[in-house]
């Protein structure tokens, strides 16, 4: 008897994944691996395992990624300072390289010959899955659903879903959800009353951030520390990666930090409006500021902030294994072994304030800096200096 064809799905146990399981199935006639990474988004693996159970997946995979993620993606990231057009903490876009990873090894490992994803075909995650797909395995067949299937609407998914006793939940049966995208590091919000950029985002729609308004009356506080670049310690207790980036999100998240309403420029050529939240990434990228700016000489901090719209953009684009972002992590983490020390913040209705920078580090002169008179600093060469630069403006 022929052995049926195997695929490695994405899968989320939600309603789109599910139909898309079941129509993978029908259409290839092939057996369906259902693969979930948690990278620290809101799961029910109960439900996960019980809804592929019920569309007869005999693999299910569900892999805890959590310290990796941070380590390996949000922290070279934080260390890069990557921003996209001004205020996106790429969130999203940083998730999707390591499940485009994984599900290759995933596919290799069982002698799958496809895999597939359930992003729709107006994002930009179909373009970062496929490109993490290539990199990993260029010979691995990609099926992308919604670009190439007859389902064309919500209420095209909804007949299906019935007509294949596919679970519905009660959200999905009226209106378009919100297309809701979590992980350890941020939680996006698109669609619905957002799509119109007239409109204000409805408070019911934050998940992870008071407002400033109901943020507490006092402020809070807290101690990062920093070894070669990356977060080490909160409060001086050193915690794995994962648990320090969800500790700052409740902090972070109570104090009412890490909003952002922005109209993003897709890689694809539209734009989309979205409400992010991203409360301990953002802790974090001031925290890192923070400390460069006693750790790191001013070469090195102007270099890094002149290559980061291009680094930010090859990750908001899908470009994580690629070359030319490889290439600018070199240039991002070539002093990180000086940025060493922590850096304490203050927290109120959406503020962060630092407080203090602490480091062994000699890069920044105490005697230096004193306005007191001190032997140090050379002030006769500064007439020099000055004249030198005024040949530069002709």
């Amino acid at each position: 008897m022929k052995q049926q064809r195997k695929i490695v799905l994405a899968y989320s146990g939600g309603l789109d994944t599910s139909v898309i399981l079941k129509w993978l199935q029908e259409k290839y006639n092939a057996e369906v691996i259902s693969y979930t990474a948690d990278i620290g988004q809101k799961i029910d693996k109960k439900n996960i395992i019980k809804n592929a159970k019920k569309l007869g997946v005999k693999k299910i995979i569900i892999e805890n990624l959590k310290d990796l993620f941070v380590k390996e993606y949000v922290y070279p990231m934080i260390r890069g300072h990557a921003i996209y057009e001004g205020y996106y903490l790429l969130g999203t876009s940083i998730a999707r390289p390591l499940i485009a990873k994984r599900q290759i090894v995933i596919a290799k490992k069982f002698g799958a010959y496809a895999v597939s994803h359930g992003s729709t075909g107006k994002g930009n995650d179909q373009v970062r899955f496929e490109l993490g797909y290539h990199y990993f395995g260029s010979k691995v067949k990609v099926i992308a659903p919604w670009r190439i299937w007859k389902l064309n609407s919500r209420t095209d998914l909804i007949k299906y879903a019935k007509k294949n006793k596919i679970p519905i939940p009660k959200d999905k049966k009226g209106a378009p959800p919100f297309s809701i995208d979590d992980n350890l590091f941020h939680t996006s919000t698109e669609g619905k009353v957002l799509e119109n950029p007239k409109n204000a985002a409805p408070e019911f729609i934050f998940q992870r951030t008071n407002s400033p308004e109901k943020a507490p009356n006092k402020s809070s506080y807290v101690n990062i520390g920093f070894k070669n670049g990356d977060p080490v310690t909160l409060n001086n207790k050193k915690l794995s990666p994962g648990i320090l980036l969800e500790k700052l999100n409740i902090l972070g998240g109570k104090n009412g930090i890490g909003r952002v309403d922005l109209v993003e420029n897709r890689f694809i050529g539209i734009k989309s409006r979205g409400v992010y939240e991203t409360p301990g990434g953002t802790l974090l990228m001031a925290a890192h500021r923070a400390i460069e700016s006693i750790t790191l000489d001013k070469e090195t901090m102007h270099k890094k902030d002149e290559i980061m719209p291009k680094y930010a953009e090859l990750i908001y684009n899908g470009y994580w294994y690629s070359k030319a972002r490889f290439k600018l992590q070199k240039i991002v983490d070539q002093k990180r072994n000086k940025v060493n020390g922590s850096v304490k913040l203050k927290l109120y209705k959406g503020n962060i304030t630092i407080i203090s920078r602490q480091t062994k580090s000699n890069a920044y002169s105490m005697k230096k800096v004193s306005f007191e008179e001190n032997k140090t600093f050379n002030k006769s060469n500064v007439e020099r200096f000055i004249n030198f630069h005024k040949k530069k403006l002709n």
